[in-house]
């Protein structure tokens, strides 16, 4: 049952404070839906997925007081499209300057006013009536100070949904600092002003006086959520077409003395889920140097490691002396228990074992946590960690172009995780797109591994979404293009995309090549021209993320 009397905010410069000394019950609008089905309806796509979160939430019916604040563009429009569509029993927009000086403040106490008057005559009803100062008080509530080892959440405001998701996933406690959940309005309790005009300039002060937002001129204050003595990582949230948060972003990666991780959302659900690997990935970094693993003791002395991809699923088994006994690769299939099942049992056979010989099994890969035979589940990006730095020390950055996503590790002397990307939110630039590639030249993925290499023209594919560059593909073939020339072509676009990932990670020397891509020599070829360096392949290179899992499967068991 929607509740009258609530008034849903999206901003920490909403007068809460005010609302609440006339009766309103305040509340964070935040919520990430399925899609923006009705909101692109009504607004370009390109917009703020936040704003587009905002229309959907009124037109689904689950708002119907509003108060924004002209924090962007976006809210602008969103503020504009709602006034039009009438569909608010009350919508108010505070327009609120982007600086703390005496103009700022003054302009600021007139709004205040505006929108306490406005809000009466919606009651129907006197504010200075309607206004109760002990109400308005009490309304202050201090921010809690203490903090002891946390993480912190920073950028641009997270919904409930994914901050939920990263509570869940990480090592120590996390604190919201992002947007609008760093309010700190009750750092000052009011005073005892019966004027109310006085009131609202006392109280515009302090609004504006918060640690500054991105919005603001000047939020130098802002170092301070990234110079906490108890920090030990640092999630920084982006939300797509907004331009605000990264520009900080570049300032925290200079200057941050704590692990950095930064992620991006369109305010959906769905793309909350694309993110759990890396959440995941970001929190095994953080204990690797505290993992103890002594859980069991030796039994038959054999380790598991499965890596469960898109394409395929991996299994190497190990013994005692961490030697790989048995190397398997086969197709995932349609589901990636069954899959992981059969190869398993594939390994077993070629190993001569039989799965109580098997001391710890661990999981790995996108459908690691669909197989319930495991003892444990770590990501892929720190079983590939492992298992490049288990087959050749030296290596520092590791390239995995993989079936749904690509992702570039480096790696420290030890082979831990200092730093991660991964390309994962369309197939550009990963063995999907590829495979695509390969049908539409009607080619197995082998034949196009082997082309390329002799190529006379070089030819560029200027599109790297899927469906334009198929297009693309099929009219050079219209054009009797030599089939050499598309695939360096081809080549040459993936190559560029793991080179951008490459330097955003910071990639150095040694570079390994991991995952089934790398038996692509063509592309292999023109990804080294690209870094102008030599990439380390191993014969075990497709089965290093599975590696990586035994390892930490032996890890788990104490010596007999």
């Amino acid at each position: 049952m929607m509740n009258n009397n609530k008034i849903y905010y999206v901003c920490k410069y909403t007068p809460i404070e005010l609302l609440a000394a006339m009766g309103a019950s305040c509340e964070n609008l935040n919520g990430m839906p399925g899609n923006f089905e009705l909101a692109e309806q009504m607004v370009h796509p390109n917009i703020c997925g936040f704003g587009k979160a905002v229309l959907e939430a009124v037109m689904e019916g689950q708002v119907k007081e509003l108060v924004l604040v002209n924090c962007c563009d976006t809210i602008r429009s969103v503020y504009d499209v709602l006034e039009d569509m009438g569909k608010l029993d009350f919508l108010y927009m505070v327009d609120m300057l982007h600086g703390e000086g005496c103009c700022s403040r003054e302009r600021t106490a007139l709004q205040l006013k505006g929108l306490a008057k406005a809000y009466a005559d919606y009651k129907g009803q006197d504010y200075l009536q309607m206004f109760h100062r002990e109400a308005f008080a009490k309304a202050f509530v201090p921010p809690v100070k203490e903090k002891g080892a946390h993480l912190s959440v920073m950028g641009a405001r997270m919904g409930k949904e994914l901050y939920e998701m990263v509570q869940k996933s990480m090592p120590y406690p996390v604190e919201n600092d992002s947007c609008v959940n760093n309010r700190s309005v009750g750092e000052a309790k009011p005073p005892k002003e019966k004027d109310f005009d006085k009131l609202m300039d006392w109280y515009a002060g302090e609004l504006l006086g918060q640690m500054p937002c991105m919005r603001m001129m000047d939020h130098t204050g802002r170092k301070q959520l990234y110079q906490d003595p108890g920090l030990k990582g640092i999630i920084y949230h982006t939300v797509k077409f907004c331009d605000f948060y990264s520009f900080e972003y570049a300032e925290l990666k200079q200057h941050a003395a704590v692990p950095l991780l930064k992620i991006e959302s369109d305010y959906t659900i769905q793309s909350s889920g694309q993110l759990l690997t890396r959440l995941e990935a970001f929190a095994e970094s953080l204990v690797q140097d505290e993992r103890k693993g002594q859980e069991r003791k030796m039994g038959k002395g054999y380790f598991a490691g499965i890596d469960s991809g898109s394409t395929s699923t991996d299994v190497v088994i190990l013994d005692k002396n961490r030697q790989i006994v048995a190397g398997i690769i086969l197709p995932t299939g349609a589901g990636a228990a069954i899959g992981a099942e059969r190869a398993l049992e594939e390994a077993l056979k070629d190993a001569g074992l039989t799965r109580e010989d098997i001391d710890a099994l661990v999981t790995t890969g996108y459908g690691r946590t669909a197989i319930q035979d495991g003892d444990k589940s770590i990501t892929e990006i720190t079983c590939h960690a492992r298992g490049a730095h288990y087959l050749d020390p030296s290596v520092r950055t590791v390239v995995d172009i993989g079936g749904q996503d690509s992702k570039v590790i480096r790696l420290d002397e030890q082979g831990n995780v200092v730093n991660f990307v991964m390309n994962d939110k369309c197939a550009a630039g990963t063995g999907r797109f590829l495979e695509m590639m390969a049908r539409t030249m009607e080619m197995s993925l082998d034949q196009l591994g082997n082309c390329g290499i002799q190529y006379k023209e070089d030819i560029t594919i200027s599109s790297m979404c899927t469906v334009f560059a198929e297009s693309e593909v099929v009219s050079l073939i219209a054009q009797n293009k030599e089939t050499d020339d598309i695939v360096h072509g081809l080549n040459k676009a993936v190559a560029a995309k793991t080179a951008a990932l490459v330097k955003r990670v910071g990639g150095e020397e040694k570079y390994m090549m991991t995952g089934g891509v790398s038996r692509n020599q063509g592309l292999v070829k023109t990804l080294e021209e690209r870094l102008g360096t030599k990439l380390v392949i191993s014969e075990q290179a497709q089965l290093c993320g599975a590696l990586g899992a035994a390892l930490f499967a032996a890890d788990m068991v104490t010596q007999a």
